[in-house]
């Protein structure tokens, strides 16, 4: 049976939000909000944590995980970024968006996108997710609530508790924080950047 915690979307709680990081350093799965909708959440290095959610979400090897991060100081540990592409990553963060990016040697290769050797890249503007990112002192890898079932992401926590309250280990409720996804952005070795998925995040500066 997981964990309940109702923290505050403007003033999270310390003592939850320490109690939430103390749960992922163990091995254990998260469902958080983020600024487009609910995720799941884990351990960056934790393989048995990954099976998990790929089990909830019923997903196969060429799933894309997400690394979400407070800040852009974490990117360059973890993607190939020129100046250019920082300054894009910098105009759009932090904000509803993913950025696929050639993956760095530090991101395990079960993280990568098969092919492309790409990771996903996130920065999340919710206050929750930052406080959550900044306890736990590196990034979650994560992956948006989606049922197997459904298109749409999950946003009620309610709900989520009836879903998931026996499958993952803390579900954190922060109120309803929307349903869409985030807008997916590949940027190209060539600087140009790709529209892989219309979400939340706007895309009008690109035309």
């Amino acid at each position: 049976m997981s964990q309940y915690f109702e923290i505050h979307p403007d003033n999270p709680q310390k003592r939850l939000i320490g109690q939430a990081v103390s749960i992922i350093r163990k091995g254990g799965v998260v469902v958080y909000p983020t600024d487009s909708c609910y995720a799941l959440g884990c351990h960056v290095g934790d393989k048995q944590a990954m099976e998990r959610i790929a089990r909830i979400r019923r997903t196969d090897a060429k799933h894309n995980f997400t690394l979400v991060c407070r800040d852009l100081s974490d990117i360059a540990t973890y993607a190939h970024v020129d100046n250019s592409t920082f300054r894009t990553l910098k105009t759009l963060t932090p904000g509803p968006y993913t950025f696929l990016l050639k993956a760095t040697s530090e991101v395990p290769r079960r993280l990568q996108n098969p092919k492309r050797k790409t990771i996903g890249i996130r920065i999340p503007d919710n206050q929750i997710c930052q406080e959550l990112l900044g306890a736990l002192n590196e990034p979650l890898m994560s992956s948006t609530l989606i049922m197997p079932d459904s298109e749409l992401p999950e946003t009620d926590p309610e709900t989520i508790r009836e879903l998931l309250e026996k499958h993952v280990d803390l579900i954190i409720d922060g109120g309803n924080c929307g349903f869409e996804p985030t807008t997916v952005l590949s940027l190209m070795d060539n600087g140009d950047m790709e529209v892989v998925r219309q979400g939340r995040g706007e895309t009008s500066f690109l035309e």
